[in-house]
Formats: C-alpha cells, structure tokens, sequence
C-alpha cells in the first residue's frame, strides 16, 4: 500500500474538521478578544483590585491561577488561559475524543473502515492524529488575535511567553483527548464516552485542585492540569519542559492502552 494511501484517512478526518476548527478558533478568539479590551478597566483599578484578589482563599487563587490580576500577563492567565484552555478546551477535546471511535461503530461506519486494507491500530492513530488539526489551529489563531488584541489596547506583554503558553497547551489537550480516546474504544458508545471524558477531565482538575492544599498533594499528580500553569508561564516566565514531556508519554500510553483494547474488542 502506498504512503498517500495508507494515511488516507488521517488526512480525510483531518480535512472533516478543518471547518469545526476554524469556528471554534473564532469563538475561543473571541473570548481572548474581549479579555484583553476588558482589561485597561481591570488595570485602571490597581491596588484596591489587587488587594481584594490577595483576600481571596489561597487554594481558590490557586486553583484559578490568580496572581499579579493588574498585570496582563496575571489577568490573562486568571481570565482566559485557566478557565478557557485548562477548562473549557481540556473539556471539549476529552468530549470530541470520547466519540471518535464510539461513533463510527453506532453509525456502521466502522465495519466498512474496517474492511479496508487499513488495520485496527491505523483506524486509532490516524483517528486520533486528526485531532491535532483543532489542536493547532485554535491556538495559532487565537495567539495572533490576542496578542493583535494587545497591541491595539495599546498594552504590552512578553511575546515569548505568550508563544509558550499556547505551545505547552498542546500536550496538555493532547493527553485530555487521549483520556476520551480510550473511553470511546472502551464503552463503544458515543454519548456514554463522551460523558465519561467531560467528567474524567474535571475530576482530574478537582483533583489536583483540592489536594495541591493537603497533606495528599501526591495525588495531584495524576492530573493533566498539574503539568500546565498558564501563570507560571505567563507572570513568572517558567516553562515546564518536563511536565509537556509527561503529558505527552502520558497521551502515548493512553493511545496505546486505547489501540491494544480496539485490537481485542468485539465491535458491536
């Protein structure tokens, strides 16, 4: 089989959800859009707002990344990068992975791929390296529209870090859409995985969250969002090269443990 062939259906998937991507590209930039005209008002409040955000509990701070909030580096962190790629993206890959294999097996599709020359461990991966199209085209899109955004506010903030805390997020959502990848293999059923990422990703996040403050604090470990912080990225310039490479052999044992599954698995 040739090369163009045998990846045929990565790029076919890929292609499917160029149009997805560009639209969730817009609305995840448009988020980013309004953060940064927000902000000038944020910064307008100085000290008084910073010391109501020092009031808040410290695992509050903590779990949300609030630090340095009058700064744009502080309230982009706080504003947009926790709550919009630790959560809402994190959550909405796990989502979109949980389907992935689940989907095609209620639609029938799968008896037909399979039946192709392709085996059970191409349909995974190249399913699955589909992903990467979203993956990487909401965060270049959404860098170039923050940082334009900035410029026109007519503030500033540290080009490079801003580069790396789009860059660290990609094994971070890679990893959480390999955890909705091997719930999709595993219950075969579209909206049960799906769930079951939504849900596996959060609790991870609380987590991490609630025992980063105890004396269990090992636990957090176990989570994604311990290896990304987009604070420490953005506030204090400290890119966690070790914990991207973390996620990332996590996000391969879970496609593994996900392909050696499909291998063995009755499709229904």
């Amino acid at each position: 089989m040739s090369t163009a062939r045998r990846f045929a259906l990565a790029g076919y998937e890929s292609k499917g959800r160029l149009k997805g991507s560009l639209a969730l590209s817009v609305g995840i930039s448009l988020l980013g859009l309004m953060m940064v005209a927000f902000f000038p008002s944020v910064k307008a409040s100085g000290a008084d707002l910073q010391a109501y955000v020092d009031s808040l509990p410290p695992a509050f701070q903590q779990a949300f990344g609030i630090e340095a909030f009058t700064t744009m580096g502080g309230f982009l962190a706080a504003e947009l990068y926790v709550f919009g790629w630790v959560l809402l993206l994190g959550l909405y890959f796990a989502y979109r992975a949980g389907g992935l294999i689940a989907r095609d097996i209620e639609r029938g599709r799968m008896d037909t791929l399979l039946a192709t020359p392709l085996s059970r461990t191409d349909v995974v991966l190249q399913t699955f390296a589909s992903l990467l199209v979203p993956v990487v085209v909401v965060n270049t899109v959404a860098f170039l529209a923050v940082y334009g955004g900035i410029l026109a506010v007519g503030e500033t903030i540290d080009v490079a870090n801003l580069a790396m805390v789009h860059l660290l997020s990609v094994p971070y959502l890679l990893a959480c859409a390999a955890i909705g990848l091997l719930l999709s293999v595993v219950f075969q059923r579209a909206d049960l995985a799906e769930r079951g990422g939504l849900g596996a990703v959060f609790a991870l996040f609380l987590v991490e969250t609630v025992a980063a403050s105890t004396e269990f604090d090992e636990l957090a470990l176990l989570s994604p969002t311990h290896y990304y912080d987009p604070t420490a990225v953005l506030v204090h310039s400290e890119y966690d090269i070790v914990g991207a490479g973390i996620l990332l052999l996590a996000t391969a044992a879970l496609v593994a443990a996900s392909v050696l599954w499909f291998r063995r698995a009755d499709v229904r």
